[in-house]
């Protein structure tokens, strides 16, 4: 890696490392905080379901902003909207406001987080392709995987710790503000490199526009197709579970209201992540092939999901999660790199985020209907029934495989850019 690719990545994980520790304060007691504000277990995963909504609807508009207007300017805008959108949840939870305000405001939670999804991993790639950096891109997204796990496992301690010592809203409080100072730095730091943006006078024609060049290069390439329609199953499961054994552990643990308990789990997931950052290109070194990787991390996660649901032991249930989510911290650099290398440069942030949508669509409906089965059967029993549903992913990965694409055998050590030779 030369001077330029290590000033590119050290910017990377720069942001990586203030974002995530920004959205972490929460992530170990968002569940709770909204149980809290009077929701039940149905309305509290129904608020997560429009989150991942807003996501939905909005990816493809803000892929035309990272594409039209640049990957800065889109990070920038989804730090200011977080940040407001995060600070009107705080109200909400003072007001003990309706259960349609709570849609609202998560609708735009997710329209935040669309101005991330592809945009940042995007400029990322680009830059990195423009300074000469001919490596394995495992290895970049890897540690920044790893640096997002030491974030998320700070903040989601600091949250549940803080939570309990004064009350829930504070970590949302301090999300805003960590988000604000991000949003300096983003605006110091960062700069398109290797990509210049193509902008529009036309805002609804681009938007058509980029959505059928996400169908052409996503949907309508077979090796990407199927990785995108297993995202709906697997990502969905994941969002479920990991704000799903927040009230699960506390269940176990036998005390509602000991929330640093569930900052533990939010940490436990981040320590698999630096782990499974660092593991995965040292997996790809073992195996040739990246669909193995993929196929074998979701049978893994549903079968531990399963396992999951029958534990009536506190620290019986917290090393299952800890496998959990260290098979699949362990994929996900792995799928990244996949995806990229059969994308081309230009299409890259609108097709990235075309597949965020895939994913935050199936947490659309997955999440209510384990949020009811947690009701109806309890929060053991849709922790089992999502690894019933994480396991439909599979046969969509086994037809990707089957494609053969050049991007599935690409060495960890020596990548070049696929994308532009890839099968349509």
């Amino acid at each position: 890696m030369n001077a330029a690719a290590r000033k590119i990545q050290r910017i990377f994980l720069t942001l990586t490392l203030g974002n995530t520790l920004a959205a972490s304060f929460i992530w170990g007691i968002n569940t709770l905080f909204l149980l809290d504000a009077g929701l039940s277990n149905l309305e509290a995963f129904a608020a997560n379901a429009f989150f991942t909504a807003g996501m939905v609807l909005f990816e493809v508009p803000t892929g035309v902003i990272a594409d039209g207007w640049g990957r800065r300017v889109s990070l920038l805008l989804g730090t200011v909207t977080l940040a407001v959108s995060t600070y009107l949840y705080y109200l909400l939870w003072q007001l003990s406001a309706p259960f349609w305000s709570w849609a609202v405001v998560s609708v735009l939670l997710g329209l935040g987080f669309t101005f991330f999804s592809g945009a940042v991993e995007a400029w990322l790639v680009d830059a990195l392709r423009f300074s000469g950096y001919e490596g394995g891109l495992e290895t970049v997204l890897g540690r920044g995987q790893m640096v997002s796990g030491v974030a998320m496992l700070v903040g989601s301690v600091a949250g549940g710790v803080i939570a309990q010592a004064t009350n829930l809203g504070v970590p949302f409080l301090l999300r805003v503000g960590v988000l604000l100072a991000m949003f300096v730095v983003a605006f110091w730091l960062m700069r398109d490199v290797g990509f210049t943006p193509e902008r529009s006078t036309r805002p609804l024609q681009a938007t058509r526009a980029v959505l059928t060049t996400s169908i052409e290069n996503g949907l309508k390439n077979p090796p990407v197709r199927y990785v995108m329609l297993a995202a709906p199953f697997s990502a969905g499961v994941g969002i479920y579970v990991f704000y799903a054994l927040q009230p699960f552990l506390l269940e176990l643990f036998g005390d509602r209201r000991a929330y640093s308990v569930a900052g533990l789990a939010a940490a436990i997931v981040a320590g698999a992540q630096v782990l499974g950052g660092w593991m995965a290109p040292h997996i790809r070194r073992l195996v040739r092939k990246r669909t193995t990787v993929l196929i074998v991390s979701s049978i893994v996660s549903a079968l531990i999901l399963v396992a999951l649901g029958f534990a009536q032991v506190f620290w019986v249930a917290l090393v299952l999660l800890a496998l959990w989510a260290l098979v699949s911290s362990a994929g996900t650099p792995v799928r990244q790199a996949y995806l990229n290398d059969m994308i081309a440069s230009k299409q890259r942030a609108t097709v990235l985020s075309f597949d965020s949508l895939m994913g935050s669509s199936g947490g659309v409906v997955v999440q209510p209907l384990l949020g009811r089965a947690a009701d109806v059967y309890g929060y053991p029993a849709s922790l089992a029934i999502g690894g019933v549903v994480e396991l439909i992913a599979v046969p969509f990965l086994l037809a990707s495989r089957q494609q053969r694409a050049q991007a599935d055998q690409a060495s960890a050590s020596t990548s070049t850019s696929n994308a532009e030779s890839q099968p349509s």
